[in-house]
């Protein structure tokens, strides 16, 4: 692991590492915060998923997440959202959608894509196992948040790890890319035309098929304007009722997709991760 950057910020340290992913086949970037703490102590860890076209540095120069985890005692890790470097992959056209950038959170089992985007491993097991040789991280106490794409991974991996997170929320995640444009373009090409695949990595799906967690918090700012088209709320707000799982879904008034919105509720999203975390 290289060291590319660190800054004492809020009495801990904000830094920013660099490594050769086996999972993915090329050098990844990622952020972790490491909130003042005693020596030997062992701190949980909050996992953060960055949206479209974003990488790690999105959250970390926008978040306003350090206060907060230095009152708390929170490891806050940022991954990035795809691989990256010559020779990997991008969408055919350049969208800003699909390919780099835009990993969805998903082994791609496709060509061109199955080699490099490997991108559920990658934040999954891979990640993890750095983070918890190189810093003082209790790996029995995680949980995760996202934001939109993001949003999108925190739910299924937390849906499909619920024993490993012990909470997870989001920003205007995509909750059902199985029946929105965005997920319908990026589904296909990464995992093919089979839906049942689909569906792992579909948080109204996965809980329509069982996938259960105790609660959720979700907060969708009303003046999104990917609201109506590639987030739809209300399909997983059905879902949770369906399902008896407590979620507390957050419509905020003249907030919209941007960082503006992220960082004005990070602090209730923290608090609640805290809570669980104990």
């Amino acid at each position: 692991m290289e060291t590319v950057s660190t800054n004492t910020a809020h009495g801990g340290v904000q830094g920013v590492y660099r490594h050769a992913s086996k999972e993915t086949g090329t050098e990844m970037t990622f952020s972790v915060f490491v909130p003042p703490h005693a020596d030997g102590a062992k701190l949980p860890v909050v996992w953060y998923l960055s949206g479209l076209t974003c990488t790690n540095a999105n959250v970390t120069e926008k978040g306003e997440y350090r206060r907060i985890c230095a009152e708390l005692g929170l490891i806050f890790v940022a991954p990035d959202t795809s691989p990256r470097g010559e020779g990997v992959p991008d969408d055919a056209e350049g969208a800003y959608d699909f390919g780099l950038g835009a990993g969805f959170y998903v082994d791609a089992t496709q060509a061109p894509f199955a080699e490099n985007y490997r991108m559920w491993s990658y934040v999954t097991e891979e990640l993890p196992a750095l983070v918890a040789a190189e810093f003082p991280a209790d790996m029995a106490r995680q949980s995760i948040l996202g934001h939109s794409m993001g949003g999108h991974g925190a739910l299924t991996i937390g849906l499909t790890h619920p024993d490993r997170y012990k909470a997870v929320s989001a920003f205007a995640p995509i909750v059902a890319p199985g029946q929105v444009p965005w997920g319908h373009k990026a589904l296909p090409l990464y995992l093919g035309d089979d839906k049942a695949a689909w569906r792992k990595h579909d948080a109204v799906a996965l809980i329509e098929d069982g996938a259960r967690v105790k609660d959720l918090l979700v907060d969708q700012g009303e003046a999104d304007n990917f609201l109506a088209e590639q987030l739809k709320p209300e399909l997983l707000e059905k879902a949770c009722a369906d399902a008896g799982i407590a979620l507390t879904l957050r419509r905020q008034p003249g907030y919209d997709h941007s960082y503006y919105f992220i960082s004005s509720f990070m602090e209730d999203h923290l608090r609640w991760h805290a809570e669980r975390l104990g």
